[in-house]
């Protein structure tokens, strides 16, 4: 009986010491060559020892020591930002359209140009992700749902005196993605998916002033989630989100490209390719503030001003103005941001090989919010 219970004892141990090692988190991890297209997001599986990455055409997996598991290749438009619900479920932005991005996407592959538009999350079986280049269309891994809203708002057009400019809010898809609890709630609260605009960098315009971030309820997905035909895009997806948030940031080129909701400090942070515009300050890195409740505005799109509900941001400067623009100037962090839930995250470092191949090495930060260094490097670059 003895023998019995210290065997068991040892098998309990053992097994906690391998999860434990499973789950130490190394303060860097490559993700290999990845072909053309650059870096989108990444995502960090902490209980099963997963990374995954988006390089646009493909989501790759690999274990913590950036090993590669598996892959999965053949999309035709342009995946996105990542975000692992607490099932461990990874979900990504999924956009297919005819703008410059699109045609540019498909000249690489060598495809023809085609003219359908539509925007949805794509909602992978992780588990089932196990060898490289597995299809997008023929492997049973995969479901996406329709965001109706954003293909609504970039179809529109906008009326600036006498002329029209396509594109209300200057929307140009969805990239970034994050769960997160209702701003305003407490952190341990339900999980909501948060999808932000693309968003045209153009000058001359001001309705994209602002990022326009959409709250989804998950819970009753499967009821819309359908397969992936690319060939055939569906329009199944809820009418609309629960909310509609603006945040002012100034201009951006192309929006919101990594949002990431941190539980250790209750916000969403959100990096972008710093735009242009002279008026405004023009930050890499933006924090949301989900601690508070949305507040009631009016902003003007085009010649008409309409009723939004807007988020604050998070404002480290104490000699700025609560009016001012809040953020900070950080190279990193638009190709993949990933918190820890400590302080601490991933962040991507992306670039070329010498033979002209994409990749990215996840580095591992702590956040400080200081003005000129937000984010301190924890161990140094080898």
């Amino acid at each position: 009986m003895k023998n019995l219970i210290l065997c068991a004892f040892l098998f309990l141990l053992t097994k906690f010491t391998l999860h434990a090692q499973a789950t130490i988190l190394p303060d860097s991890i490559y993700s290999g060559k990845q072909g053309s297209f650059h870096v989108q997001g990444a995502a960090v599986d902490r209980a099963n020892g997963f990374v995954y990455f988006s390089f646009t055409d493909r989501l790759v997996k690999t274990d913590l020591s950036g090993k590669m598991i598996g892959s999965v290749t053949g999309f035709v438009g342009h995946l996105g930002d990542l975000a692992i619900s607490e099932d461990g479920t990874v979900y990504a932005s999924l956009e297919y359209k005819s703008d410059a991005i699109g045609k540019g996407i498909k000249k690489e592959l060598g495809l023809a140009a085609n003219n359908q538009d539509g925007f949805y999350i794509a909602i992978f079986e992780a588990s089932k992700i196990t060898k490289p280049d597995m299809q997008a269309d023929n492997e049973n891994l995969l479901t996406t749902v329709f965001i109706k809203e954003a293909v609504k708002d970039y179809s529109a057009t906008v009326k600036f005196g006498k002329a029209e400019r396509p594109h209300r809010f200057a929307c140009s898809g969805i990239d970034g993605i994050a769960f997160a609890p209702a701003a305003g709630a407490p952190p341990a609260s339900n999980k909501y998916l948060y999808v932000a605009y693309g968003i045209y960098g153009d000058l001359d315009r001001n309705d994209n002033d602002y990022q326009v971030i959409l709250k989804y309820d998950i819970a009753n997905w499967k009821n819309y989630a359908k397969r992936l035909t690319q060939a055939n895009l569906h329009r199944s997806g809820p009418k609309k989100p629960l909310e509609k948030y603006f945040v002012k940031t100034g201009s951006t080129r192309y929006g919101i490209q990594n949002l990431e909701y941190d539980t250790f400090t209750g916000n969403l942070f959100a990096a972008v390719y710093k735009g242009s515009k002279p008026e405004f300050p023009n930050y890499d890195l933006f924090v949301i503030d989900l601690k508070k409740t949305p507040l009631s505005n009016k902003i003007s799109v085009g010649e008409e001003v309409i009723k939004v509900k807007t988020l604050s941001l998070l404002n480290a400067d104490t000699n700025k103005k609560l009016s001012e623009i809040a953020g900070w100037h950080f190279k990193w962090g638009a190709t993949g941001l990933v918190s820890l839930g400590d302080g601490r995250f991933y962040i991507s470092h992306n670039g070329k090989t010498k033979d002209g191949q994409q990749q990215t090495t996840l580095y591992k930060y702590r956040w400080t919010a200081e003005n000129r260094n937000p984010f301190v490097l924890i161990a140094e670059k080898k």
